[in-house]
């Protein structure tokens, strides 16, 4: 699939719990494309918080995600957010594109699947833990600067 050259103007990511590789990929989106792009992130499950892991590997390249609220498209949903709005769901979990496709079964929307590693469990110590956030997140950022180019920027 080659990169469209028109951007979408809302982008969802979903994963299995809004927690770290969603969120990731929100503020990276919002990083790479600035207001051009409206960005939100939401999970299939709610059972925790932003991951601090997530925050570190984050805040090294100037991405804040300390200030994310975990939410659910469920909750989205209770909220008014009407999922449909979205152009694009990008889902970065089976489970969360297995939802994505129910939501979108009779909405002419495109779900797109990135098999992002879940770095959560993976390492012994705090370093490794880290290359392995670190490596989801340059993952996400790969597929964010081949998905949604922009005129001048670095790729």
């Amino acid at each position: 699939m080659g990169a469209t050259s028109e951007l979408p103007g809302s982008v969802l990511f979903c994963c299995d719990y809004n927690a770290v590789r969603s969120p990731m990929a929100e503020g990276l989106l919002k990083q790479h494309v600035g207001q051009k792009i409206y960005v939100q992130s939401a999970g299939v499950k709610k059972d925790l918080e932003i991951d601090g892991f997530a925050i570190a590997v984050c805040q090294e390249i100037g991405v804040e995600l300390s200030r994310h609220r975990v939410r659910t498209m469920d909750e989205m949903l209770e909220w008014g957010d009407d999922l449909e709005s979205y152009d694009l769901i990008v889902a970065l979990s089976p489970a969360s594109q297995r939802r994505a496709l129910e939501f979108t079964r009779f909405a002419a929307l495109d779900v797109e699947y990135w098999p992002i590693i879940d770095p959560t469990g993976l390492g012994e110590s705090r370093e490794d833990k880290l290359a392995a956030y670190r490596q989801a997140r340059d993952q996400i950022m790969e597929r964010i600067r081949a998905r949604f180019p922009l005129e001048g920027a670095p790729s």
